[in-house]
């Protein structure tokens, strides 16, 4: 389809707003995503709707590097690591995850622009304030209902991580994911990978 015709919005120039086009009425596809022109970085697509992301906490940044590089060090072969990078769950859902691990045979194109649900060994979504009953609730349910095994769900408490690790549950009828495992301190697992990661301290590691 094509691109609908953007709203009248103020000048951004002006006033900082952003300009973006008038939703159709059954909601944005995960095609149009790649055809609105001068969307913000990391755009997602819920639902069928645009969601902007805010400006992220030092806590998203440092942790994201830190956790990548353990990541990357361990993924198993064949997994390849990747950062913020939309992956297309079906015709109304495309997400960005904060990290993913992918198999390498996904990685096709230097011109695409997202990976299908099936490629995905692993999502994890850093929780920002904003985005909490998204990230807590209607994510998880959206990767395991398009097949992603594994999700952790990461949150700050003071100045360490919590991560919640969730995989699927081959016994729900709808194809969620069980109760999530939660860790603190360190994390400590063996799928899909193995890893043993500190989660103390963020700020100064």
């Amino acid at each position: 389809m094509s691109v609908p015709a953007v709203a009248t919005r103020p000048d951004p120039e002006i006033d900082g707003a952003v300009l973006l086009p008038m939703p159709p009425q059954d909601g944005f596809t995960a095609e149009d995503l790649d055809r609105i022109p001068d969307l913000p970085p990391h755009t997602e697509l819920i639902d069928g709707s645009l969601v902007l992301v805010s400006p992220q906490k030092l806590f998203h940044m440092l942790f994201l590097e830190l956790l990548g590089d353990a990541l990357k060090a361990h993924a198993p072969s064949g997994l390849r690591l990747a950062r913020e990078f939309s992956v297309r769950l079906g015709e109304r859902q495309r997400p960005e995850p904060d990290l993913m691990l992918v198999r390498a045979d996904a990685f096709a194109r230097l011109e695409q622009t997202w990976f299908p649900p099936e490629a995905v060994e692993l999502a994890v979504e850093v929780v920002s304030p904003e985005s909490v009953i998204r990230d807590r609730e209607r994510k998880p349910q959206l990767y395991a209902r398009a097949g992603v095994r594994f999700f952790w769900r990461v949150e700050q408490e003071g100045d360490d991580a919590v991560v919640y690790e969730y995989e699927k549950d081959p016994a729900s009828p709808s194809g969620d994911y069980g109760r999530p495992i939660a860790h603190r301190q360190e994390l400590r697992t063996s799928a899909p990978l193995k890893l043993e990661f500190d989660l103390t301290g963020i700020l100064n590691r």
